[in-house]
């Protein structure tokens, strides 16, 4: 077909139905811009990249559908990075749009001119230049295929001025690979040990979501009789009130889960990298079973034993290997001390609901006195904790939620669980602050009929807060954001306490900064709240006012200023 090279472009996006993109508008991108609406493609003009880049991550997690973030070339395309790196780690795939110095110039240190190959080496699976006008859908379909395949951000670079060409385009038909089960002989020995388990456990991590293999899995725990721990910042990797269901591992996680896997004599750990962060001593429980045979399933087999020792390794789909694997039980398979292993699932389970719901206050380590000092210095104020059995009272059981890096988020770790995937947004293991707020509103875009909120503290909210000057323009779904105000960055002031005797170098952020009072400035609803009642009651209306009233509310939570133990040793 003969054609302009920008519009080849968009019919190659619209082949694979891709159709948001998030970003800045910039003149290298707008010969396809100038397309998208013709096209059924919508771009949503964000405050920063960095934050649209996060935008894309949530959009995408949340729905399963590829999203892409496209802005201008030089410093547009230095502030996805952070995002793209964020979203590498997530698994998540999207297509990263990078315009490039026109060709005629690029080596000269022209106007907006950077290395852009280079500097996402390491952040993407695949990454490719187009060399020849020509051969733009050609390039534009393997990087998209790439990204599928691989589960990860994968960027394509285009000199600029290879846009506006008129050339003879084939177009591409793709291809879809079909995901392995993996080896025979790997699924066989891992049935082999399932079968044989006198206390079996399964750790779901992000591949369970990612292969659509929530069912499955809770197939393969009924088979077994299994408690089902969740891994770190997954906690909808399985249905939360499913009677096996244990809850997350990991910083402030789910202590029945942690004597679950404790017990173990086989794990296993399914569509999980099995990150050593993940896997932590928390609450003084160093959980981790030392003498349990370990079956690790992953797709990326450069990531199977690279973290624990492994006895049996598939490389693989979580949902293909896990219906392998059910085909292959003994018939025998879970009988041994089923019943009582569901019994202490279920006592575990309870006590730790019971403990949850009294825990109201951080204890101080050993030798400090600092959160005790945080109660004695603003006893009117809420504690987290206080605070997120609040927010789990009214939150809707159908809403996406999105969290964020710092001391408050995660003391909510253990809170939150869901009957369904593709539901909760954290940051991942790269740790980027300022996550919650522009992932929410990605996950809004994509699924405009649930409800949505999203969490961060005051530091990490700051990172992100100029997408309130963009969010409430146009057609912009509404979104409920909490934001936590103890006036620290937390964590570190936590860390401080513990490593450096108080010593605190910046950590006091500002007390005069009036959070829902900028949000109304920009047109959007904020309220302030300082009681568990107040709280309640104001996210109660926010998300009555996003589904009924399309409004977007920010609700600015005061705490006091307690503080959990960071892993993190300097």
């Amino acid at each position: 077909m003969r054609m302009t090279t920008e519009e080849a472009f968009v019919k190659t996006l619209q082949m694979h139905g891709i159709k948001n993109a998030f970003g800045i508008i910039g003149s290298a991108m707008m010969p396809i811009s100038d397309l998208f609406p013709a096209a059924g493609i919508k771009f949503w003009d964000c405050a920063h990249e960095c934050n649209a880049g996060m935008m894309a991550d949530g959009y995408t997690r949340t729905t399963g559908k590829m999203s892409m973030m496209i802005a201008q070339n030089g410093p547009g395309i230095t502030n996805f990075v952070t995002p793209v790196k964020t979203a590498y780690w997530n698994h998540t795939p999207l297509l990263l749009v990078t315009p490039q110095a026109a060709n005629k110039t690029i080596g000269q240190g022209g106007f907006q001119e950077v290395e852009q190959m280079a500097m996402f080496k390491d952040s993407v699976c695949y990454q490719e230049e187009v060399r020849d006008a020509t051969r733009i859908c050609e390039v534009l379909n393997r990087v998209i295929e790439k990204a599928l395949h691989c589960s990860a951000p994968a960027q394509i670079n285009i000199p600029r001025d290879f846009w506006t060409q008129v050339v003879e385009f084939p177009l591409p038909t793709g291809v879809k690979l079909e995901r392995s089960a993996g080896g025979r002989a790997s699924t066989k020995k891992a049935a082999e040990l399932l079968s044989q388990a006198k206390f079996p456990v399964i750790l779901n991590g992000a591949g369970v979501i990612l292969a659509n293999a929530v069912e499955t899995s809770v197939k393969l725990a009924e088979r077994l009789a299994a408690p089902v721990c969740c891994n770190y910042q997954h906690n909808d990797a399985f249905p939360g009130d499913h009677p096996l269901h244990v809850g997350p591992l990991g910083y402030n996680g789910s202590k029945a889960a942690m004597e679950m896997i404790s017990k173990a004599d086989v794990v296993l750990a399914l569509g999980t990298r099995l990150n050593p962060f993940s896997t932590l001593p928390c609450y003084g429980i160093e959980y981790w079973p030392k003498d349990a045979k370990l079956i690790q399933v992953d797709i990326n087999g450069d990531r199977i034993g690279l973290t624990k020792p492994v006895d049996v390794g598939i490389q693989g789909d979580a949902g293909s290997s896990t219906e392998e694997l059910l085909e292959q039980l003994s018939a025998e398979a879970g009988s041994i001390g089923r019943a009582e292993r569901e019994k202490l699932v279920k006592e575990k389970k309870t006590a730790w609901a019971q403990e949850l719901e009294s825990m109201d206050h951080e204890l101080d380590d050993e030798g400090t006195t600092w959160n005790q000092r945080a109660r004695a210095a603003t006893p009117e104020r809420m504690s987290p904790r206080q605070a997120w059995r609040a927010i789990m009272r009214v939150m809707p059981k159908d809403a996406i939620m999105s969290s964020d890096i710092g001391n408050n988020c995660a003391i909510g770790n253990a809170y939150p669980s869901f009957q369904s995937p593709r539901k909760y947004l954290s940051p991942g293991l790269f740790g980027p602050c300022g996550y919650g707020f522009p992932s929410i509103l990605g996950a809004k875009v994509g699924n405009p009929s649930v409800p949505v909120v999203g969490f961060a503290g005051d530091g990490a909210f700051g990172i992100s807060i100029n997408e309130i000057t963009a969010c409430g323009r146009g057609d912009w779904p509404p979104v409920t954001m909490i934001v936590f105000r103890n006036f620290q960055w937390g964590a570190e002031k936590r860390n401080t306490t513990l490593w450096y005797d108080d010593n605190f170098v910046g950590t006091e952020l500002n007390k005069g900064v009036e959070y829902a009072e900028m949000a109304k400035a920009c047109g959007l609803k904020g309220v302030k709240v300082a009681t568990v009642e107040e709280l309640e009651q104001a996210l109660k209306t926010a998300i009555d006012g996003q589904m009924q009233r399309k409004e977007t509310t920010l609700v600015e939570v005061l705490l006091n200023q307690v503080g959990h133990r960071d892993w993190q040793r300097p």
